[in-house]
């Protein structure tokens, strides 16, 4: 399991770092929301881009573990809006249940590409590729959708249209899918240029992550806090292995959509909240505490899942 350790360990050290950075005194506060948007509309959506442009998905059993993948994601959707009205009764505000509903079902891909590499090889990225292509969109444009209609904007079914159509996440998502299907390649020299810039990008949103963490509720967390990371760590992974395995995967496929539903939420959410009205404080505050969970819940999730495989 070590090897599952060293995965994790700098994904939290570049949050501490972005806790540190934020409070120097040097660094001009100004900097900030310009690193929040270059990463929202130009970063993120290059790692994206590339990400599923180059996916390769030869010799896996795609059905099913895509259809695993996606139901995974679609039942955790349907928990939550069952909570809703719930969670409104009890006090949580509709900024705090957009932070929760993201926190919940996003997940790091690219967290999931580093372990599964170190865990099993480079063979295995294809299975973590394929389970981003199938999920990355659905995921960005649902949320995209609770945001505008929990979150009192204007709800009509155009806004919600041009929302997504000008969301930079789910245009280079959609750009990615269409070069992947295409009978050629990205032309060399554009392709290492999108890397050259894709590759700040997760450093970039986990620093800020931290630079807008609020450390006090990062260290006691509440039970929003609780609930989101549980249904991230807990619930996700076993929705991915057991709807897995009643598919009739098996061995290491199993294994890597453990890997999958166990990594913790992507950091490009906190800049999405930020971008469109949600709790963003809060959003950092469970994206700090199901990382540090994870380096706990991420070998449980691989030791059940290799016995059940």
């Amino acid at each position: 399991m070590l090897a599952i350790f060293e995965s994790i360990l700098p994904i939290f050290l570049l949050v501490l770092l972005g806790i540190g950075l934020k409070r120097l005194p040097f660094l001009d506060d100004g900097l900030w929301p310009g690193l929040e948007t270059f990463g929202f509309y130009v970063v993120f959506p290059a790692l994206l881009f590339l990400t599923l442009a180059n996916a390769d998905f030869t010799g896996l059993e795609i059905g099913a573990v895509g259809l695993s993948a996606f139901l995974a994601v679609v039942v955790t959707f349907a928990v939550l809006a069952v909570l809703y009205p719930f969670m409104m009764a009890g006090g949580v505000t509709p900024a705090a249940y957009t932070s929760i509903f993201q926190t919940a079902t996003r997940w790091n891909g690219f967290v999931a590409l580093a372990i599964a590499e170190r865990y099993l090889g480079p063979q295995s990225l294809g299975i973590v590729a394929l389970v981003m292509a199938v999920n990355i969109l659905p995921l960005n444009l649902v949320n995209v959708g609770m945001l505008l209609w929990v979150g009192g904007g204007n709800r009509s079914f155009a806004s919600f249209v041009k929302k997504s159509a000008t969301n930079p996440l789910i245009l280079s998502c959609l750009a990615g899918l269409l070069m992947h299907a295409m009978p050629f390649g990205i032309y060399s020299p554009v392709e290492q240029a999108i890397d050259l810039l894709a590759r700040s990008a997760l450093g970039l949103g986990l620093i800020m992550v931290g630079a807008g963490l609020r450390v006090g509720d990062a260290l006691r967390p509440d039970r929003t806090v609780v609930l989101a990371s549980s249904l991230k760590l807990v619930l996700m992974p076993a929705l991915m292995v057991g709807l897995a395995l009643a598919f009739g995967l098996k061995g290491d496929v199993i294994v890597l959509l453990a890997i999958c539903g166990a990594v913790p939420t992507a950091m490009n959410g906190y800049l999405l909240a930020r971008q469109m009205g949600g709790d963003a404080p809060l959003y950092a505050a469970i994206a700090t505490v199901q990382t540090a969970a994870s380096f706990f819940t991420i070998p449980a999730a691989l030791a059940i899942a290799e016995r059940l495989s």
